[in-house]
Formats: structure tokens, C-alpha cells, sequence
């Protein structure tokens, strides 16, 4: 298992581009599946998560061209529908969480899938009843396999349907959308999800030859189509690194400039870097921020500490709000930390504790951070990174902290943000892999 070893204290400068969406990934490449046809897409991500997506597909038999490193041509042409019900798909799917986006395709093409028990971070109950109940709405019946902790999934022919979402599910969204697109007649979800990467996947599907309108809505309408063609479709940057880099800015007390950010898909992101009180200019598609003496986190009108807390779309991410937590540790002022989301996803805050943070862990969804005001800087520990997000938070700890850190349990940062090492060091970061 590798570990990083990380010399924080050091002011960082320069330019960094971030990489292609992991969460727009994961949707976009499960949907090459809904044709036989040639789809082409770029700015793939190289990371452990979508990399094994791109295996699961090869061992499908789906053709994968490799381009570059950031560009690949997948034909499924000649999909192995019976490789999804073998223990080899169940053991390699149940390893990543995405896997799960299969089902759409799959059963809107060849009329059954195999949903294995997820995988990914743990950081919480993460249900699959919005996927499984928007399928069984479509005319599909499932099953569970307790043996091999599988779903099935299978239908003569999918229907069009109206469907209310109990939850605005990024991926439950998605997987319904994706199932749709060839089902019979017209399917409306309301209460759909409406992020940049649910709008990128309806886009890219609507240039394959399929009908979807109240794209960027919470409604959306799709028209069933008997077939869908081939695409070029290129994926957006990933809003997640950027708010990383930002709050790695700020902490490091540097000046850096992300490239290429595609702004206009970031919604309140920049809004809630800038309520922790750090400045930054908008220049085209790029971001730069000047380095910083100090940070002061906003009030509210009132006077009263500021609250940070995670929405479905356009409503703030909850994959930041670990940056946003180990940002506030060195600002003036204090803020409460609201994870509404996942009840595991605050319990890293130890670590930050260790390294000198002062943090109240109110309970499972809440942290109060009260800004040390680099008064005292974080210190260097020895620690595990206990998811991807986490990871990447901790990694912004330690390079802005005294001395010398050891983050072990590294593949779960890998599995999120490619070669971020080197990425790092090309700025000025003293990083070094250990393996």
C-alpha cells in the first residue's frame, strides 16, 4: 500500500490544469453501451475508478481504442451480455461504485442487467432504491441474489412512464435517463437531477439521435427512439479539483492560475470560496488567485456564523465540503460545516484535530471550525486517507502545515485525481510517492 510523503510550509506558484469530471465519466462512458456504433470522448480523467470502468467494458467485449491518455473510441458492437451474471463482473463491478451505470444501458439495449453490490467510499448509506424503482417503472423486474449480493434486472421491453424521484439522484437520474432513451413511448422524470454532468449526458445523447427536452431542469421529458447513432462528445473539467486547487491557494498562501475551468459550469462554487474570504479573479475560462497573508470568513447579514452546507444542483457540491472544512481551519473567524448527505464523511476531522485544527465534531453531519488565523500553523502527522475527497482535504492540510506528513491509504486519492503528485510538484510541491 503507498503512501505519500509530503514537506508542507512551502508557498506554491504557477499554472494547473484541471483534469476531466470523474463524476461525468462514469455516466458518459456506461452510455457507449446504448449503441453499436462508434463513440468517440475526450478528456477522460486517468485515474483508478474510471480506468476500471474501461476494463469492465474490454471484458464485455466492447472495442476500446486508446487514442492518447485522455482520449479513447469505444464500439459495442458486439457486447457479452452474459459476462455481467459471472462472479468475475460481480468481483471487479463490486470494487467501484459506478458499475451501477451499466444497468441503464444494458437493460435499455439487451433487456437485462446485473447491478453488484457497490463499492467505493465508504462514507455512508448509499441506496440504490431510486435506480431500482425508476427501472421497475419502466416495466422492468428485478431480484436479489443474497448468494452473490447481486441485483438482475430484466424486461421484454421498457415503457415510457411518468415518474416522480423520492431523490434527486446524480446517478439514479442518470441510469433512468440512460434506460429511457430507448424505451417505448414517453418517459417524464420530475424531480430529476440537473448538474453540469446530467446535462452533459443528455447533450451527448441527444447528438446519438435520442429526444430529450427540460435538459438543465429538474423535469425532463424523453421521446423513446428505436436506436441511437454514433458521437464525439468531450468532457467537461473537474469542478471538484478546481474548488481543491482554490482552497489549496489559500492555505498554501500561494499564487496559482487554473486553466481552462470552464467557469460557467461551476455554479456556487467560486460564491462559497469567497464567503471563506479568499479572493480570486476570473480571467476568460481561468482562475487566478493571488497568494494571500490572510482569509476572513464572512457572517451573514445578521451577524451570525457563517453555514456551509451541501444541496443537490445548483446548490452547493457535497464533495467539497471536506476542502471547505480544512480550508476554514487557518482563517479568521468561524464557520459550521453541514454535511446533510452522508453520515460518515466529517469523521476525518480527527485527523485535522491531530494536526493542531480546532474543530467540535457536533455530531455526524456537523463540524464547527473555528480559523486559527495562521495564528498557529497545522502540524505534520502520520495518517490514512479514508476516502477520495478526504484524501485530496488532507492533502491540503498537510502541505500547508510545518514539517513533514505521511498520508498512507493513497489509492483512494488515486482513484479520484490522476497522478495528483506530479500535478503538485510541477508547482513547487515537495511530494514523493512511497510505495
Amino acid at each position: 500500500m503507498s503512501s505519500f510523503e509530503v514537506i508542507g510550509g512551502k508557498k506554491l506558484s504557477g499554472e494547473i490544469i484541471p483534469q476531466g469530471a470523474k463524476n461525468e465519466a462514469l455516466q458518459i462512458l456506461s452510455a457507449v453501451l446504448l449503441t453499436n456504433q462508434t463513440v468517440t470522448i475526450h478528456n477522460i480523467p486517468d485515474i483508478l475508478d474510471v480506468n476500471l470502468l474501461i476494463e469492465l467494458l474490454e471484458d464485455m467485449n466492447v472495442t476500446v481504442e486508446r487514442l492518447n491518455r485522455h482520449s479513447c473510441r469505444f464500439t459495442a458492437s458486439d457486447v457479452n451480455v452474459d459476462y455481467l451474471s459471472s462472479e468475475a463482473f460481480r468481483k471487479k463491478g463490486g470494487k467501484l461504485r459506478g458499475s451501477v451505470m451499466l444497468a441503464g444501458p444494458m437493460l435499455a439495449r439487451f433487456k437485462k442487467a446485473y447491478i453488484p453490490k457497490p463499492g467505493g467510499d465508504k462514507i455512508g448509506r448509499r441506496r440504490l432504491d431510486t435506480h431500482i424503482i425508476g427501472f421497475e417503472k419502466l416495466g422492468a423486474v428485478y431480484s436479489y441474489n443474497e448468494h452473490v449480493n447481486c441485483f438482475q434486472l430484466q424486461a421484454e421491453q421498457l415503457k415510457g412512464t411518468y415518474m416522480l424521484l423520492d431523490e434527486p439522484s446524480v446517478t439514479g437520474t442518470a441510469n433512468i435517463l440512460m434506460a429511457a432513451v430507448l424505451a417505448e413511448g414517453i418517459t417524464t422524470i420530475y424531480n430529476a437531477a440537473c448538474e453540469p454532468y446530467i446535462q452533459q449526458l443528455c447533450k451527448m445523447l441527444n447528438r446519438m439521435g435520442a429526444r430529450i427536452n427540460g435538459i438543465g431542469s429538474n423535469l425532463l421529458v424523453i421521446e423513446g427512439v428505436a436506436s441511437l447513432n454514433g458521437t464525439e462528445h468531450r468532457m467537461l473539467p473537474d469542478m471538484i479539483e478546481i474548488g481543491s486547487f482554490i482552497g489549496l491557494a489559500a492555505m498554501t498562501q500561494s499564487e496559482i492560475t487554473i486553466k481552462n475551468a470552464g467557469i460557467e459550469h461551476l455554479g456556487l462554487i467560486p460564491e462559497k470560496f469567497r464567503q471563506l474570504g479568499i479572493q480570486f479573479n476570473i480571467l476568460g475560462d481561468d482562475i487566478h488567485i493571488p497568494a494571500q497573508e490572510a482569509y476572513e470568513i464572512q457572517t451573514f447579514l445578521d451577524g451570525g456564523i457563517l453555514t456551509i452546507y451541501d444541496h443537490p444542483w445548483p446548490g452547493f457540491t457535497p464533495d467539497l465540503l471536506s476542502i471547505v472544512l480544512v480550508v476554514a481551519t487557518q482563517a479568521r473567524g468561524s464557520v459550521l460545516v453541514h454535511q446533510k448527505m452522508f453520515e460518515s464523511r466529517l469523521f476525518f476531522t480527527d485527523k485535522l484535530i491531530d494536526m493542531g485544527a480546532q474543530i467540535i465534531l457536533c455530531d455526524p453531519h456537523r463540524a464547527t471550525v473555528i480559523g486559527l488565523g495562521r495564528k498557529t500553523s497545522l502540524r505534520g502527522i502520520t495518517m490514512s486517507s479514508p476516502d477520495i475527497r478526504a484524501g485530496q482535504a488532507l492533502l491540503i492540510a498537510a502541505l500547508s502545515a510545518e514539517g513533514k506528513s505521511i498520508i498512507q491509504n493513497i489509492e483512494q486519492i488515486d482513484r479520484g485525481y490522476q497522478y495528483i503528485d506530479d500535478r503538485l510538484r510541477g508547482i513547487g510541491a515537495e511530494i514523493t510517492r512511497i510505495a
